[in-house]
């Protein structure tokens, strides 16, 4: 099984490429929960994600024959740019299966780096199988995400850095996909102090590592569905999963709609962007997903910050709309002089402001003489919500909650 040793070779091997990430205390995230709460910023890493760490270890020990014939990888994005940097700055040709609907900023990236991209298959695992046609046929050796030592034990430098950073530390909390990242920092952080904790955290909709420690074997999903893309596999590798077996304490998921929420938290009050595999650690703090005292260290890894601008638009409206910031509303109006009017200075009384007005005469869904009108409107929190609406009925509007 991967040991502390392992880890602490592979920190010698990548010193050169990949960067000691900033630790960072939080007073905004340590006022909201009460503990002592401190930012692993990994988003801050080469290529923007954790995974340049691994694939560059990887890579390092290649034999010659091997780096002639060149890698070969499957990737939803940031294995993807870890392996086309870390090959390219090797010498080493590099070719990289992305699903077909992976984040077009992931794909430039990953060409802009070096690699050559294909795209296939709806999802990682499509991708992969890709992949390992291409091995046999070209001769390539395949660079796992996650099931393979060596990489893992690229990823666990993250752990070093962390007890180096923040000796203190009694909780570390790591996003899990395949697992791989999760097996090196477990690894990393229990060797250097036993007694500090690791919490393990999926979204839901790819959370197959709770019923797969349950029945004491891997559980594979049929369909992964969630905004953290990063993590979004099916199940997690065999190496992993013997690694968190021992040496991680709990694994909990988060919800999207929580993921969004501490996505939102983290670019507006750290100035820290991410996507949303990056946010699923803070996530399972703030909404309590795992049990914690008042004043513990903890350590959320934010191991990723390659959010495809266009998902960023979708993930701040929804962490807005969760957090009581952002209304969307839909009602019907007399369609009369003065109408529209009327219903705006109810909206401006009870101090909202309005972002945009859809005014529809002409739906199908109202009456020749009414009008259909949508509302977006900013807001102040849920109590705020609830006055506006309620002043808003009381002047006896039928209202529609649309976000």
């Amino acid at each position: 099984m991967l040991s502390l040793a392992d880890v602490e070779a592979a920190r010698d091997r990548i010193e050169d490429i990949a960067r000691w990430t900033p630790l960072e205390y939080s007073h905004t995230f340590s006022d909201m929960t009460g503990a002592d709460v401190h930012l692993k910023l990994e988003t801050f890493q080469r290529t923007g994600a954790f995974k340049i760490r691994g694939a560059t270890n990887r890579i390092a020990t290649l034999s010659a024959a091997e780096r002639e014939a060149g890698v070969v990888t499957a990737s939803a994005g940031n294995h993807a740019q870890g392996v086309a940097l870390a090959a390219s700055r090797s010498g080493v040709d590099s070719k990289i299966v992305m699903p077909e609907h992976a984040p077009i900023s992931k794909v430039e990236a990953t060409e802009r780096y070096g690699g050559q991209t294909v795209l296939y298959g709806a999802d990682y695992d499509e991708a992969q199988a890709k992949a390992h046609e291409i091995e046999r046929e070209e001769g390539r050796t395949y660079v796992h995400a996650f099931n393979d030592e060596v990489v893992m034990a690229g990823q666990g430098t993250i752990g070093l850095e962390i007890v180096d950073d923040c000796p203190e530390v009694d909780t570390v909390v790591v996003p899990i996909g395949g697992g791989g990242l999760i097996s090196g920092i477990a690894t990393a952080v229990t060797g250097r102090k036993p007694d500090a904790r690791v919490i393990g955290v999926q979204a839901e909709g790819a959370a197959s590592l709770p019923q797969s420690l349950q029945a004491g074997e891997i559980r594979e999903l049929d369909a992964v569905n969630t905004i953290a893309d990063g993590i979004a596999t099916r199940k997690v590798g065999e190496r992993p999963f013997e690694v968190i077996r021992e040496r991680v304490d709990e694994v909990v998921t988060v919800s999207d709609e929580e993921v969004a929420v501490a996505l939102t938290y983290l670019l507006e009050r750290e100035k820290t962007l991410v996507e949303g595999a990056g946010a699923v650690p803070l996530a399972a703090l703030l909404f309590e997903a795992f049990d914690y005292d008042d004043g513990e260290t903890i350590v959320p890894a934010l191991c990723g910050g390659n959010i495809d601008t266009n998902q960023l638009t979708t993930v701040l409206v929804r962490g807005l709309v969760e957090t009581g910031r952002y209304l969307k509303i839909r009602t019907v109006l007399r369609d009369r002089p003065g109408a529209l009017q009327d219903l705006v200075e109810i909206i401006a009384d009870q101090r909202a402001n309005i972002y945009a007005i859809q005014h529809d005469r002409t739906s199908r869904d109202v009456a020749m003489n009414e009008a259909d009108v949508e509302i977006d409107i900013e807001t102040r929190g849920h109590d705020h919500i609830e006055d506006l609406l309620a002043a808003l009925r009381a002047a006896g509007y039928d209202v529609d909650v649309l976000a």
